[in-house]
């Protein structure tokens, strides 16, 4: 009688305690995969609007085809630099031959964020480097085709700032092309086009 007793004990306690530990052993596996997926998904097709918004899909070609006048299209970049703060390099743009430069943008300060940014903008090199730092310089050309068509071309210098405890100094970088995504993005919503319809990579 005893013995029946402490059985039927062990099994009050022991049945709880395994369901309990096989539903964490769940909760975790299925949290390990939604990471996985997560991260995948932002390895390969994950850009940026500069609006706030997060957008996945493939990115635009990089030069974007676009139907209108070339004198429209700089005005529209131009435009759209000055909503966005950006400052216009006047010396080195050539707004009648269809070029617009900016001056550089600082888009991370600090040692933490600028690490994340960097790597979101840039290729950055696996060295001991701590940076602080981060910025960019747009160039925009409009290339005519012919009187309608025009092709926009988007080109990053992405330098990164590092520390050394003595000096600091700025270091190109090769861009990730997020920074030249952006601004096409921005530029083909500012035209009206259907980014998940128009002009995607297959």
């Amino acid at each position: 009688m005893i013995k029946s007793v402490i059985a039927l004990l062990t099994i009050v306690i022991l049945v709880p305690a395994l369901a309990k530990a096989q539903e964490k052993g769940i909760d975790s596996q299925t949290q390990t995969i939604k990471e996985t997926n997560t991260t995948k998904g932002n390895e390969v097709r994950r850009t940026f609007t500069w609006d706030g918004k997060t957008v996945v899909r493939n990115r635009l070609p990089n030069p974007y085809t676009l139907i209108s006048r070339r004198d429209v299209l700089v005005e529209m970049v131009v435009s759209i630099l000055e909503e966005n703060k950006m400052i216009l390099d006047e010396s080195a743009s050539r707004l009648n031959e269809g070029i617009v430069v900016t001056q550089p943008v600082v888009f991370s300060k600090g040692a933490i964020i600028t690490q994340t940014e960097l790597n979101r903008y840039a290729i950055v090199p696996n060295t001991d480097q701590v940076w602080t730092r981060g910025r960019y310089t747009l160039t925009v050309e409009v290339q005519s085709i012919d009187g309608i068509k025009n092709n926009v071309y988007v080109t990053a210098r992405i330098e990164g700032r590092s520390e050394s405890g003595i000096f600091s100094e700025w270091s190109n970088l090769d861009s990730s092309g997020v920074a030249e995504e952006e601004f096409l993005s921005k530029l083909v919503t500012m035209m009206g086009k259907d980014l998940d319809a128009e002009g995607r990579r297959p």
